[in-house]
C-alpha cells in the first residue's frame, strides 16, 4: 500500500488547489476510494467528499481530512515542488502550495482506507471518511454540515482527525485533552468618514485617524478586560485606506482576527470590538457608524477527555511508548470543531513531521524547523506518512468494535 500512498502525496503536492476550488483534488481522492470499494458521494458542501464502508453491525466512526492548499509561493526545493498559479477569491493571481500538510493528511487517509478495506476481519461497524474543503477559510465544515453530512449519511458516534506538526519528530504524536485549539473570528470593520483635501482636515472626518484610534484602543481589551492568564488574542492584521498622501479618503477598512478558548471569553471579545469601534467613531463625530462583519468563524476544538484517555494507550501501543506526549493548547484554529459542536465526540491530534536531528538542532538555538504555513515547510515524507497511517489504522480498529453503546461508555456524552 505504501508506494501508492506516497505517489498520491507527490501528485497532490504538485497539484494544490485553493479553498473551495478543490475540484481535481476531490476527484482524485474520490476515485481512489471508490476503487477500494467505498460508497463515495462527491460535491457535498461544494467540493467535499464522503466515503462509506459498511462492515456489519457496530459503531460509526468518522475520519476527516482537509483538501485545500494555501496562497503561498513554495520554496522547499523539492523535485516535486508546486509551480501552480491560480486566482484567489478576489481574482488576484497567486501561487499555490500545500504549505499546511493537507496533502500528507489525504495520503494517510488513503493508505488507512486501503488497509481497512482489505482487512475487514479486524473491525466491525461503519467507517465514514470525509474529505473536507475550505479548512483554511474555516468554512468547509459548516458547508458540509449544512448539506446534510450528518443527515444524508450516518451520524458518527465519534470523529477523529490528525494534523502534522513541526514541533514533533516524525513518528511522534501530540495530543491535548479538553480544549485543543482556539476559536477564531475574522472581523472586517469598515470605517466611514468624510473625505477631502489633506490640507483641510477641519472640513473632513478622517477615517484613517479613526481606524488608528480603534487599533490602539482594541489592545486594551485583552490587557484590561480579560482576566490575566486567560487565553485571548485580538490582532489587527491590516488597515486599507486612501490612494494619495494629500487626500483624506471617505472610508478605511480594517481586518481583525480574534482568538479564545472559552466560549464566554470569545463572546466578550466580539462584543468589545464592536463597542470600541462604534465608540471611537462616535467620538470622531461620524455621520455613519462603522460596519462590522464577522465573515469567518469557528469555535474551539474540544477533545473529549474520556475519549482521549481511551485512545492514548492505543497510540502508545502502535507507535511505541514515549512517542505519544500530552501537549499544551494552542491558539491556532480548526473547523473540525464544527463536527464536535454538532454533537459528535471528537479526538484531534498531531503527528510529527520534522527530521529528529534538524528538530534537535533548531531547538538548541531556541527555534523550530519551518512549519505549517511556511513556504519552506516539507514533512519528512516516508516516516511522517508511515506514522500517520499507523496511528489512524490503530485508532479506527480500536473504535470500530462492539456497539455504539460501548463507544458511549468511553465518551463524555457531550
Amino acid at each position: 500500500m505504501f508506494p501508492e500512498a506516497k505517489a498520491l502525496y507527490v501528485d497532490l503536492h504538485e497539484h494544490p488547489e485553493l479553498s473551495s476550488h478543490e475540484e481535481r483534488t476531490a476527484s482524485v481522492l474520490a476515485g481512489k476510494l471508490r476503487a477500494l470499494g467505498y460508497e463515495v458521494t462527491e460535491h457535498v458542501g461544494g467540493t467535499g467528499i464522503v466515503a462509506i464502508l459498511k462492515n456489519g453491525a457496530g459503531p460509526t466512526v468518522m475520519l476527516r481530512t482537509e483538501l485545500d492548499a494555501l496562497p503561498v509561493l513554495e520554496q522547499t526545493g523539492l523535485p516535486f515542488a508546486s509551480k501552480v498559479q491560480a486566482k484567489d477569491g478576489a481574482g488576484h493571481d497567486v501561487p499555490v502550495m500545500h504549505a499546511c500538510g493537507h496533502d500528507l493528511h489525504m495520503s494517510a487517509l488513503f493508505g488507512t482506507a486501503e488497509i481497512m478495506a482489505k482487512a475487514k476481519n479486524t473491525w466491525q461497524g461503519t467507517l465514514m471518511l470525509v474529505g473536507q474543503p475550505a479548512e483554511e477559510t474555516i468554512s468547509g465544515a459548516k458547508r458540509m454540515l449544512a448539506d446534510g453530512l450528518f443527515t444524508r449519511f450516518p451520524k458518527p458516534d465519534v470523529a477523529v482527525a490528525l494534523h502534522d506538526a513541526n514541533e514533533y519528530s516524525a513518528g511522534q504524536v501530540g495530543y491535548v485533552p479538553g480544549f485543543f485549539n482556539a476559536s477564531a473570528d475574522s472581523i472586517r470593520i469598515t470605517v466611514y468618514g468624510r473625505g477631502g483635501h489633506g490640507s483641510r482636515p477641519d472640513v473632513t472626518i478622517d477615517p484613517v485617524l479613526i481606524a488608528a484610534s480603534i487599533t490602539v484602543r482594541l489592545q486594551s481589551i485583552v490587557a484590561r478586560e480579560i482576566k490575566p492568564g486567560v487565553a485571548a488574542v485580538v490582532t489587527v492584521g491590516y488597515i486599507h485606506a486612501g490612494t494619495k498622501g494629500n487626500i483624506i479618503p471617505d472610508e478605511a477598512e480594517m481586518g481583525l482576527t480574534l482568538r479564545a478558548r472559552d466560549p464566554k471569553v470569545r463572546a466578550h471579545l466580539v462584543a468589545a470590538v464592536e463597542r470600541v469601534a462604534k465608540a471611537e467613531a462616535e467620538a470622531a463625530g461620524v455621520e455613519t457608524m462603522p460596519k462590522l462583519e464577522n465573515f469567518e468563524s469557528t469555535p474551539s476544538v474540544y477533545n473529549d477527555k474520556m475519549l482521549a484517555a481511551h485512545i492514548v494507550p492505543v497510540l502508545d501501543a502502535a507507535l511505541g511508548k514515549g512517542n505519544v506526549a500530552e501537549n499544551e493548547p494552542i491558539m491556532g484554529s480548526e473547523d473540525f470543531a464544527e463536527y464536535v459542536n454538532a454533537g459528535v465526540p471528537g479526538f484531534y491530534f498531531q503527528i510529527g513531521a520534522s527530521d529528529p536531528e534538524k528538530l534537535a538542532a533548531a531547538k538548541a538555538q531556541g527555534k523550530l524547523p519551518p512549519g505549517p504555513h511556511s513556504s519552506k515547510f516539507a514533512p519528512v515524507l516516508d516516516s511522517s506518512l508511515n506514522a500517520g497511517i499507523t496511528a489512524e489504522v490503530a485508532v479506527l480498529r480500536n473504535l470500530l468494535q462492539g456497539t455504539p453503546a460501548d463507544v458511549k461508555n468511553f465518551t463524555e456524552h457531550k
